[in-house]
């Protein structure tokens, strides 16, 4: 979803040889590139046809694929996505520009900010995101609700830090977890034993954690029904 060349330019690699160059001698681009999160199949016609172009809002543009509602402006190098999708690759937006420090421009920012909230993860999306952990390590904080982005949003670049790197270049099980249900409305979160309202957490309100005190660190607190 973020294209190779959109986070290749960023590295200094790039400037050298491109994305072979980077593949041979760029660590950190191997990451990137080999991040999970930002991986989706793609019906092969309209990844050409998006190629790296940014993503954004094309109102007077016909789609042209079919019965698949998604737009393409070549020459003002811009894709539409269709609307299901947009909170989606928002936040995967989110995930790669805040783990490996890539610049975002404000309107891109303000752009995924609106689809984000609008299109809120659907329990698809969220077990999508417990699949892709448990093989890589580490979650999109932006679907679990760990993180939010802002206008201005300061990158963690966590994929950029020596552990980080170890942790990628070795992924390892984690287990089963996420068993704990966080409520995005009410910042409250509930245990799958002792709490009576485990179950009562809509779908797309729920906030996934490992342990207790990852929720806490999210900034929620114990359901006070909890025993």
């Amino acid at each position: 979803m973020v294209s190779a060349y959109n986070f290749g330019r960023a590295r200094q690699c790039w400037q050298k040889g491109g994305r072979k160059y980077c593949q041979k001698n760029d660590d950190v681009f191997g990451m990137m590139e080999a991040d999970m999160h930002n991986l989706a199949p793609a019906v092969g016609e309209l990844n050409a046809d998006r190629s790296n172009y940014r993503f954004g809002l094309l109102p007077d543009t016909e789609s042209k694929h079919g019965a698949c509602p998604f737009k393409v402006d070549f020459k003002a190098r811009v894709a539409e996505p269709r609307p299901e999708v947009r909170g989606f690759i928002a936040r995967v937006q989110f995930y790669m520009h805040d783990r490996y420090n890539l610049p975002m421009s404000r309107q891109q920012q303000q752009l995924y900010m609106v689809w984000n909230k609008q299109y809120p993860p659907s329990v698809w999306e969220l077990e999508r995101d417990k699949r892709i952990a448990a093989r890589m390590g580490n979650h999109n904080p932006f679907v679990t609700g760990q993180k939010v982005w802002s206008l201005g949003y300061k990158n963690s670049g966590d994929g950029i830090n020596s552990d980080s790197k170890q942790m990628s270049a070795a992924p390892t099980e984690i287990g089963t977890g996420l068993n704990i249900r966080g409520n995005r409305n009410s910042k409250v979160y509930h245990l799958p034993k002792g709490c009576p309202s485990y179950e009562k957490v809509s779908h797309r309100n729920i906030v996934p954690f490992d342990t207790e005190i990852d929720a806490q660190n999210a900034g929620y607190r114990k359901a006070g029904n909890c025993k």
